[in-house]
């Protein structure tokens, strides 16, 4: 069980990491076998891949990065963080600009360290700030939303929904 100062201290770590763009102190922040489900790059699993990701994708695609996280809450088993990173971009079409998000992190905890990584975040916000053209915006955003409502929880959830709303409508 993590404590809420231990929690904290993990965010903090892992923050640091990201903003220096070291990999391996990023992973030490993981689970052998963790799990990072970014929201543009998709999910990494294990040490390896998620050093990877911040490395070789993160620090590819941004200069000047950093990520800061604030009030950390747990209860030992999950934790949530509030988060602002700022970077700016070095891909190609959107060079120089910069990007400032705000996000939501939930962490699923294991022995001290992170076993899940999950993010919340206005990619729209960012792909404004970047200078995307409308229409890509539309694109990706539809296959950001069709992708979330194909998670099992997510169709789980709204089928449970539209059940208690159907009987309701029938008991009328």
């Amino acid at each position: 069980m993590n404590s809420p100062a231990a929690f904290a201290d993990l965010v903090v770590r892992l923050g640091k990491a990201a903003t220096a763009g070291d990999g391996a102190a990023f992973a030490a922040c993981f689970a052998e076998d963790g799990v990072y489900h970014d929201y543009i790059y998709g999910p990494h699993a294990g040490r390896a891949a998620i050093a990877d990701m911040l490395e070789h994708l993160f620090h590819r695609d941004a200069t000047e990065y950093d990520w800061h996280f604030f009030d950390p809450v747990t209860d030992g088993r999950t934790g949530y963080a509030r988060s602002l990173s700022r970077f700016v971009s070095s891909v190609p079409e959107f060079s120089g600009r910069e990007i400032v998000i705000d996000g939501i992190s939930r962490f699923v905890l294991r022995d001290g360290l992170i076993a899940e990584y999950h993010e919340s975040v206005n990619g729209g916000v960012a792909m404004a700030q970047l200078g995307v053209a409308p229409e890509r915006m539309a694109k990706v955003l539809a296959r950001w939303a069709k992708s979330f409502r194909e998670r099992a929880e997510v169709a789980e959830y709204a089928a449970a929904v539209r059940a208690r709303y159907a009987r309701s409508a029938a008991q009328r």
